[in-house]
């Protein structure tokens, strides 16, 4: 394997303030932010030695009012470059290089995060508490390759909201349908593609089915709504591995702004499925936003379902082998200064 380098790259991605939710200093209390070390890991293996260019893409974790990203540190052979996709603004390293005979090529990324609860329902905010939202890209109304907006998902869009007037109200509706009719099961095959159809068809799933369903029958609704998706992180303070990701949703309400779901996670704990609604709990790190990512530099194989784990490919063909380990080791302090007021900024 070729020598590692380290490269920090904090000042690429991470320059400008963050901010917190309305009031959050305030009300916020130590179970409800958390500081932590993540570690993200590729290593590509079963390289054919004639090979003559090896490419990996990785996602970024991502700067938000409620998740803070700071002291990234890559350590790779050689060839870092940071990219922003730009359909979504996704943040990528790209790494690409001469293998020069080796078979195996090893990327790790790592990051100090602070993440806050993120209170954004507006079920509980008063009046004076809502921002002024940015603009909402057409493109959260339009159909992805596997949640299509069509006139079948628009009938059960219209009955599952019967009744109801306001984008909220609707939303509301499409939320306890998803949490009610939904059962969080990863048995069998099928699931884990985040398949409109499937989880309509079979009604369980994982939490891309779950957000699968949500957002389609939201942007069948005229409710804008996107795909999230990043790492959960143990509730419990520590060390440990990350299985795998975890993905939720937000739609969007004119006059106020997003607004964060987690269906799987409130099916899974129905004692939760208010708290869901507007409120995503701490121990989670946000990576990409969309479906049908293309990448920057753009990739030659298809685009990607989503973005969460490394994609390779070697002399322009997709490479499957590439083992992924993912870490995390909470950090004593929280910084209470580490987010910002953001009208107190302007």
């Amino acid at each position: 394997m070729t020598r590692a380098s380290v490269f920090f790259l904090a000042f690429v991605f991470l320059a400008g303030p963050l901010a917190a939710g309305p009031g959050a200093e305030a009300s916020s209390s130590p179970s409800d932010r958390r500081s932590f070390r993540f570690t993200y890991e590729a290593v590509v293996s079963k390289i054919d030695p004639s090979a003559r260019r090896v490419e990996m893409w990785l996602p970024v974790a991502a700067d938000t009012d409620v998740q803070r990203v700071t002291d990234l540190k890559v350590e790779a052979p050689s060839g870092v470059s940071s990219h922003l996709d730009r359909e979504y603004g996704n943040k990528i390293l790209n790494v690409a290089l001469d293998p020069k005979g080796a078979e195996s090529l090893r990327v790790r990324v790592s990051y100090t995060v602070l993440r806050k609860e993120d209170r954004r329902s507006p079920v509980r905010m008063t009046l004076r508490e809502v921002r002024s939202p940015s603009p909402v890209s057409d493109r959260f109304l339009q159909g992805d390759r596997l949640v299509p907006v069509d006139d079948f998902i628009r009938s059960i869009a219209r009955e599952v909201t019967l009744g109801k007037s306001t984008p909220l109200e609707k939303a509301e509706a499409i939320y306890e349908h998803t949490v009610e009719t939904m059962r969080y099961d990863k048995s069998g095959t099928g699931w884990g593609n985040g398949d409109l159809y499937y989880a309509c068809d079979i009604r369980r799933g994982n939490c891309t089915d779950f957000h699968a369903l949500f957002i389609g029958l939201a942007r069948a609704a005229s409710i804008p709504a996107k795909f999230v998706i990043g790492f959960p992180i143990p509730a419990e303070r520590g060390r440990g591995s990350v299985a795998g990701y975890h993905c939720w949703a937000e739609f969007y309400l004119d006059g106020f702004g997003w607004v964060p779901v987690d269906t799987s996670e409130a099916a899974k704990d129905k004692a939760r499925k208010a708290y869901f609604f507007g409120t995503l709990d701490p121990n989670r790190i946000e990576f990409t936003t969309g479906r049908d990512i293309l990448l920057a530099p753009p990739q030659n194989g298809e685009r990607l379902n989503y973005f969460i784990y490394p994609y390779v490919e070697v002399d322009g063909k997709a490479h499957a082998e590439v083992e992924k380990n993912f870490a995390y080791q909470d950090m004593p302090d929280f910084p209470r200064k580490a987010f910002l007021f953001r009208r107190a900024l302007q």
